[in-house]
């Protein structure tokens, strides 16, 4: 069996930060699992990673003489695997765009940039008609356009075969029950859930608080929590270890973050070890129906982004104070620190202290340390010298690149 090596792209992981700062592209959850948990699942084998050097002690790479390097923004489909499965030594295959899919090689790569020069047969993948669509994770947005189809596709694989465990709430009323499934451990109560228009998938040990109104496509990870009386609605995914209350429409959290109280939150995608205070509120429609303006790390500026509908886009450890606004395609880049009146800006660098009323500060890095530890410690994880040494590099790095007052 080839090594399976999930490779960041490099134009790609540029698009996708502030992500991407602390985590390779596959490591983005979009659906009910991660790019690199859906290959993992699909392939039967545990992935490796090529990505950044500062990433590599907690994303390392594990390569022999027969690596399957895939691209890491590239959801399976079952065509692709099919066609994956085919290839011999040397192969490549690449999209009708002359993206690099995936290379079949017994070289090891120490850049992703390296692949494409290495001797291969190269060959374009076309599905055929009627087969799943090629969905390729390219920009920001990306993640929550496709988040309910990749819902259904997840569902699909994580629950054939399978029988849920049953609910026994008599005070919970479901629509379309046999569209939803039920992890053991997990509680449901006095709850509606309406899976008419696509899957809900409920985690090992999450919760479904009392009044709450859920309608599918939706999925709540592993010990998450939907807090009472909230409105989650379709195409929203609740990543493991999280608290999520309020108002939440077609958007991901990718894990152990809280928006724990009421606010609205839409079309926006929230990283890991985050929490938005009560009354937080986002934006994801000009009132212009415009087209939305999103900032690019690949070129400093705000980039149409083709869409009337588009939210807020949080980098991980980053925090907003109670009754924060935030405007229609605002990006927050990684551990900020956001508060005060106003809209704020639609680009906050990463290590940012402030609002828009005050102005902002650098965020002292012992400070923001000391914060990622105490967040850690309250989900009974660890915050070790990988992560510790993770955040000082990304620092540093903002310094030239997501941060100037």
């Amino acid at each position: 069996m080839s090594n399976l090596i999930l490779f960041d792209d490099a134009a790609i992981r540029t698009s996708l930060l502030p992500f991407t700062f602390t985590r390779p592209v596959a490591g983005i959850r979009i659906g009910i699992r991660t790019l690199a948990e859906k290959w993992g699942d699909i392939l039967g084998q545990t992935p490796s990673y090529l990505t950044e050097p500062y990433l590599q002690a907690r994303f390392p790479q594990q390569a022999g003489s027969d690596n399957l390097y895939v691209n890491g923004a590239v959801c399976p489909t079952t065509a692709l695997v099919e066609r994956l499965d085919s290839m011999q030594i040397g192969d490549s295959l690449i999209a009708p765009s002359g993206l690099l899919l995936a290379l079949r090689t017994e070289h090891t790569a120490t850049d992703a940039s390296q692949l494409t020069a290495l001797p291969q047969h190269t060959h374009t993948f076309v599905a055929n008609p009627g087969a799943d669509p090629l969905t390729i994770v390219r920009h920001l947005w990306d993640i929550f356009v496709n988040n309910g189809d990749q819902i259904r596709a997840d569902y699909a694989r994580i629950t054939a075969g399978r029988a849920s465990t049953p609910l026994t709430d008599p005070f919970t009323r479901c629509y379309a029950p046999e569209n939803i499934f039920i992890e053991p451990g997990a509680t449901v109560r006095a709850s509606i859930l309406n899976a008419e228009g696509g899957p809900i998938y409920i985690g090992r040990d999450a919760t479904i608080s009392e009044g709450s109104v859920v309608i599918g496509p939706f999925a709540l990870g592993e010990d998450s929590t939907v807090n009472w009386g909230a409105k989650m609605r379709s195409n929203t995914t609740i990543g493991p270890g999280c608290k999520v209350g309020g108002e939440v429409g077609n958007s991901i959290f990718f894990g152990y973050s809280n928006k724990a109280h009421d606010g609205f939150l839409g079309n926006s995608v929230v990283g890991e070890w985050c929490n938005l205070g009560a009354n937080v509120n986002n934006s994801n429609l000009k009132n212009d129906y415009s087209n939305v303006k999103l900032h690019s790390y690949a070129t400093g500026q705000l980039e149409d982004t083709g869409r009337i509908f588009c939210g807020l886009m949080m980098g991980d450890f980053t925090k907003a104070g109670i009754s924060t606004m935030f405007n229609t395609g605002t990006v927050v880049g990684v551990s900020a620190n956001v508060y005060g009146g106003g809209f704020q800006p639609k680009h906050i660098p990463s290590f940012s202290w402030g609002g828009a009323d005050t102005g902002f500060a650098t965020y002292r890095i012992e400070k923001a340390l000391q914060v990622a530890r105490e967040a850690f410690s309250r989900r009974n994880r660890a915050f070790d010298d990988v992560d510790e040494t993770m955040l000082r590099t990304i620092y540093a790095l903002s310094d030239g690149l997501d941060r100037s007052y």
